[in-house]
């Protein structure tokens, strides 16, 4: 009995320091830290991956993670500066940056994002509060609204930090409008690209203008030009052709056999154009050449 009574013992002794071995240690991965808590308290921190010692029973150990993580917002409504309401769909990118605080404050990663959630909004209702709508609806490069997203990422920072949570970034996935006033917006922005098209062909048409009226009065130049030059050359060749006239006939025999030849010329044309009648002078030296007098 009592050998058995013994061997009950020892069993027991043994499972007890098989279960007291098996709960003195614990690992720690690479990507997490290791709280170790006591009686509610932290009494140690690790992010060395491996494994490590507790004492059994007393502590207990709390794992956060080390990697970056995204948490994606629920759309919310904000008020602009022109007292416009805008819906913003945004997310955060976060991590642990002092777990000993963390657990602290916190003490776990859902009430870490709930508080996030709460900054962010926050920090999105002030920021945007200070902008017009069309300071955010607009065409420009979207690198412009930049500076938006980073004072909504150093605002929520530097609160999240006493937290013990480092704040990555935070970016605004979407900005939408109310369907209350979506159309009125959109037919604002179809009103105003509509005076923009007007104006760019208000403006072509008057620059179109100008250069038409460019073109016709160079071409009236030009036309005036050649025709004052077409004269000058005309009056020229007459007055060539006169003083050629003048040289070849310079005697009195030379003009009367000109003008004679002329005289045939002309009745030459007359008599050629059907049945004519013409009527000479008894001295015209035609009437004596027809009538074959000498």
């Amino acid at each position: 009995m009592k050998k058995t009574l013994g061997k009950a013992v020892l069993v027991i002794v043994v499972l007890a320091i098989v279960i007291c071995l098996a709960g003195s240690f614990y690992t720690v991965d690479e990507n997490e830290y290791a709280c170790t808590v006591r009686f509610s308290k932290i009494i140690n921190t690790t992010e060395e991956a491996g494994l490590h010692f507790k004492v059994p029973f007393l502590d207990s150990v709390r794992y956060f993670p080390k990697a970056t993580m995204l948490y994606d917002i629920a759309p919310s409504e904000v008020l602009t500066s022109d007292k416009q309401n805008m819906t913003v769909d945004s997310y955060v990118l976060w991590r642990v940056d002092d777990p000993l605080l963390f657990f602290q404050t916190l003490g776990s990663t859902t009430v870490a994002e709930s508080r996030l959630d709460a900054l962010t909004y926050n920090a999105l209702k002030n920021i945007m509060g200070t902008l017009a709508q069309s300071d955010i609806i607009n065409e420009e490069d979207a690198s412009a609204r930049n500076d938006i997203y980073s004072g909504i990422s150093t605002s929520v920072d530097e609160l999240a930090k006493n937290y013990g949570i480092d704040v990555v970034d935070i970016k605004i996935k979407r900005f939408d409008l109310p369907e209350s006033n979506e159309n009125a917006v959109y037919n604002r922005m179809i009103s105003e690209r509509n005076q923009m098209a007007e104006k760019y062909v208000a403006d072509g048409e008057y620059e179109a203008s100008l250069i038409r009226n460019d073109v016709d009065k160079q071409v009236n130049i030009i036309v005036s030009n050649a025709e004052a030059e077409a004269a000058k050359l005309e009056a020229e060749g007459e007055a060539t052709y006169m003083q050629m006239l003048a040289d070849a006939y310079d005697s009195d025999d030379k003009k009367d056999f000109y003008e004679f030849n002329l005289a045939l010329d002309a009745m030459k044309k007359s008599l050629g154009q059907g049945e004519k009648t013409v009527i000479l002078g008894k001295d015209s030296a035609l009437a004596q050449i027809v009538s074959g007098a000498e």
